[in-house]
């Protein structure tokens, strides 16, 4: 997921894998979350995901937000693999 897509979010707002499929950013919650640096992040989030590239991460941090490792994907929406 590029940052470009967390903009759509207000300021505060926690960013979880649940959060980006309810927004339609994500399909399904099979996979892991990856948070990529493409684009600009103005605003101060708290972003869950599996994973960041070192960009993102000081991006996310640079805007006034929060970086949290999440723990193993888990097949939640009735979709089998």
């Amino acid at each position: 997921v590029n940052l470009a897509a967390l903009e759509r979010f207000e300021p505060g707002t926690q960013v979880t894998p649940e959060t980006l499929r309810a927004a339609g950013i994500l399909k399904h919650l099979r996979e892991p979350v990856k948070i990529l640096a493409r684009g600009e992040l103005t605003r101060a989030l708290s972003v869950s995901a599996h994973a960041f590239s070192a960009a993102a991460k000081e991006r996310i941090e640079a805007a006034g937000g929060t970086v949290i490792v999440a723990g193993p994907t888990s097949i939640e929406d009735g979709d089998q693999a």
